[in-house]
């Protein structure tokens, strides 16, 4: 049997969950089993507990046959537990390094307790962590060991499901299980130690708690947190039941009087902190939960015990309340004073419009920061336009980005009166970044199409980083997530890092990414248009080299020179040079750049505004850490990735990729550290060889996992059309790929014989 079972029950946590199950499997104790039971996850959830099932016996995968909810999912986890003790997580929260031994050895030195106590700590969507409360009491008891009764404090520690253990034959025997619903661990926590007959502390954190913003029950307003009163109201009755007649020393009054004293105290707190919280409770819901508390506290009220002046009576409450609101908006219209002159007579304007009818055909696009249209947006438009021609779609634009705009393309100027119109009347706002002052009404959908996948640290995992790139800011990020409705995602690894990065309630979409449509798409024909229009030599391998955008002081040694790589390579190659659309033109390449143009050894590339036409002439990729790495694997075309800086950029940048591991799914090929390295792996064929190949296969496997060519059209049904499902997805064998440069001329030289051949001498004709 194993010494410790620990349930982890996990429902649409995919962005977090390996962090925990990494946690409980790499504990230096591994004398655990690890039972992990999906609540019917709309996520990856389950298939990740499977995923990690097939690689560690010691996790037993459990499926909820029907949402259930976290107290029957963690009751089902321990009706198959075999440990001699239980423990719970949920599955965001982490269990700390070396804690499992820690729990152990003091379990031993205890003489095997009913129950042990452990220190947490809590983490908010940023990352601060902030200690539980509960140090000062665990420190008190050191190595005491004791009941209830003995020490009625041990109520006062947070109530919760994962800081504890419990002996396996205390949970059968006693039955302190957790209830069906809302705040389903109270029955659990309090009847635990209640009927313990002997209780242990440890002074130490041994879980880390996580704060949620979105999605889960407790952070959702609505009348199940009136359950909360009715948790309490059975806690009380269990209370009355446990010790029937207990007297206290002397022989008179009530033996559980501390118990209830203490308890009561941890009630009334709790019912009117969830009274006070208006992601509970909404307004025209308070005076309903204000009562049922206010009963609850008052029947359950010790005698002596004091009652809140809040609780004498709902005027009372809505007075002392009103005062805390009162100086609350007093202070935030005090701080927003000072940004009051910023306030244009056409964002008062917007606010009028966003009372009038929402126009139903309406879609407002954006890309890049509203100064260009491309990426995912423009792909997006194109399928609307082909498929959904009812749809009027505008692009938004900054006034220096007009020009970016297709002919024939409707815009609107970043700013002006008829922009604040339509991001108040469109139903649809379609953006791989944010509208400027968009403030989201009901009705409206927001899409996030992002801009690639994940390869840099985004969101609120970038503020750990000093390399991040001047902008907004995590918090800016945070309130645009909580204006999407949907966003987009490419494969597994991306849907993970989005809950992870950008916690809210949007709904996320495995549609794959619309503008890698095109390599899916583009016929032979395409590719060689393309090769011609960029001007590349006949015969020439064209290998683009896209790096990523970097915040480098000025005057700062670019990663790569580009003059001395073209010479390295000679006429046989040709480099197309496509600057990051964030760096400015040319930025990070050679001065020589424009000379060796005009030589042709070079050719930017950079005001193209698609680098899906780039990818497509291209015969390989020349890449740092730039997300087109992912998008480019649709092609199945050889990949070399220029490594100079990799340290230096994970740890001012963070990434979620270690690319340089060389395990299959992380390295997409060949890696070179300089010039002459880079130089060296195309003439000597390994940027096209069969360990190139390998690699690029496992990494396109794991990455383009969505990416079938009909994103585009699953994203327009979905959003745009109100179709219930998405276009199922083409197995990977059923997939197109766009062909290479050189198959595209092989196709040419076929079809040209084949002309030959029926106009020549001796041909039939008629």
């Amino acid at each position: 049997m194993p010494r410790f079972s620990v349930i982890v029950s996990a429902r649409s946590v995919q962005g977090f969950l390996r962090a925990c199950l990494d946690s409980v499997l790499e504990q230096c104790h591994r004398d655990v089993e690890l039972i992990a039971v999906d609540d019917c996850s709309a996520d990856a959830t389950g298939a990740i507990i499977d995923e990690y099932a097939l690689r560690d016996p010691r996790l037993t995968a459990l499926h909820q046959r029907r949402p259930s909810g976290a107290g029957p999912s963690r009751n089902a986890g321990a009706a198959q537990a075999r440990g001699d003790y239980l423990l719970f997580l949920d599955g965001d929260d982490t269990l700390a390094p070396g804690a499992l031994a820690a729990v152990d050895a003091r379990l031993r030195a205890c003489g095997e307790p009913d129950v042990l106590l452990w220190d947490h700590e809590r983490m908010d969507v940023w990352e601060r962590r902030r200690p539980s409360g509960d140090g000062a009491f665990l420190e008190a008891v050191g190595d005491a060991v004791f009941d209830a009764v003995q020490r009625p404090d041990v109520l006062g520690v947070e109530p919760a499901a994962w800081n504890r253990a419990v002996r396996r034959e205390h949970w059968t025997g006693q039955g302190p299980a957790f209830a069906d619903g809302p705040y389903e661990d109270v029955p659990y926590a309090y009847g635990s130690l209640l009927t313990a007959g002997r209780v242990a502390a440890l002074d130490q954190v041994c879980v880390t708690w996580r704060e949620r913003r979105r999605g889960s029950a407790v952070t959702t307003p609505g009348r199940h947190h009136f359950v909360a009163v009715e948790r309490y109201e059975e806690l009380f009755a269990r209370l009355d039941g446990l010790l029937p007649g207990e007297q206290d020393s002397d022989g008179t009054g009530d033996g559980l009087l501390p118990l209830r004293t203490v308890l009561h105290a941890r009630m009334t707190d709790r019912l009117l902190a969830i009274l006070d919280d208006p992601d509970r409770i909404v307004p025209a819901d308070r005076a309903a939960f204000f009562r049922a508390a206010s009963r609850c506290i008052r029947a359950h009220r010790p005698s002596g015990a004091p009652l809140p002046a809040a609780l004498r009576s709902y005027r009372a409450y809505r007075s002392l309340h009103g005062a805390q609101v009162l100086r609350r908006e007093v202070a935030k219209e005090l701080r927003d004073r000072g940004e009051a002159a910023a306030r244009t007579a056409f964002r008062r304007y917007y606010g009028l419009r966003l009372h009038t009818p929402l126009d139903a055909d309406l879609v407002l696009y954006g890309a890049r920061g509203n100064r260009a249209v491309t990426g995912n947006p423009y792909a997006v438009d194109r399928k609307a336009r082909e498929i959904a021609p009812q749809l009027h779609g505008v692009w938004a634009v900054h006034p220096d980005a007009v020009d970016a705009v297709p002919a024939g393309a409707d815009h609107v100027t970043v700013g002006s009166r008829r922009y604040w119109e339509l991001l108040a009347r469109a139903t649809y706002l379609v953006t791989d970044g944010d509208f400027p002052g968009a403030a989201g009404r009901p009705g409206q959908i927001c899409l996030q199409t992002h801009q690639g996948t994940p390869l840099k640290a985004t969101g609120l995992d970038s503020h750990r980083y000093p390399g991040t790139p001047a902008g907004p800011g995590p918090g800016r990020a945070l309130e645009h997530a909580d204006q999407w409705d949907y966003c987009l995602s490419a494969n597994q690894h991306s849907s993970e890092i989005w809950q992870r990065a950008y916690p809210s309630s949007y709904e996320t979409l495995a549609t794959g990414f619309p503008r890698n449509d095109r390599y899916a798409t583009a016929t032979a024909a395409d590719v060689r248009a393309l090769r011609a229009a960029f001007g590349i030599r006949p015969g020439a391998t064209a290998v683009l080299y896209a790096p990523t955008h970097r915040v480098r002081p000025d005057g700062a040694v670019p990663p790569l020179d580009v003059a001395h790589l073209a010479a390295a390579l000679g006429p046989r190659f040709q480099l197309l040079v496509r600057a990051h659309p964030y760096s400015g033109p040319h930025q990070g390449t050679d001065p020589r750049t424009v000379a060796l143009q005009e030589e042709g050894a070079v050719l930017d590339v950079s005001g193209h505004p698609h680098i899906e036409d780039l990818c497509l002439a291209a015969d390989a990729l020349l890449c740092d850490f730039s997300s087109v790495l992912f998008d480019y694997a649709n092609l199945d075309r050889p990949i070399v990735v220029h490594t100079a800086d990799w340290d230096a950029f994970r740890l001012t940048r963070g990434v979620y990729v270690d690319l340089l591991s060389g395990r299959p799914g992380d390295t997409p090929g060949v890696l070179a550290a300089d010039e002459a390295d880079i130089a060296g792996a195309f003439h000597s064929g390994r940027w096209d060889g069969p360990a190139a190949a390998s690699l690029r296969a496992a990494f396109r496997e794991r990455f383009c996992q969505y990416d079938d060519g009909l994103a585009a059209e699953r994203v327009v049904r979905r959003v745009l059309l109100g179709e219930d499902d998405l276009l199922p997805l083409l197995p990977p064998g059923e997939r197109r790929t766009a062909p290479s440069p050189r198959a595209a001329e092989r196709a040419a030289a076929r079809q040209d014989g084949a002309t030959r051949t029926l106009t020549g001498p001796g041909a039939v004709v008629g």
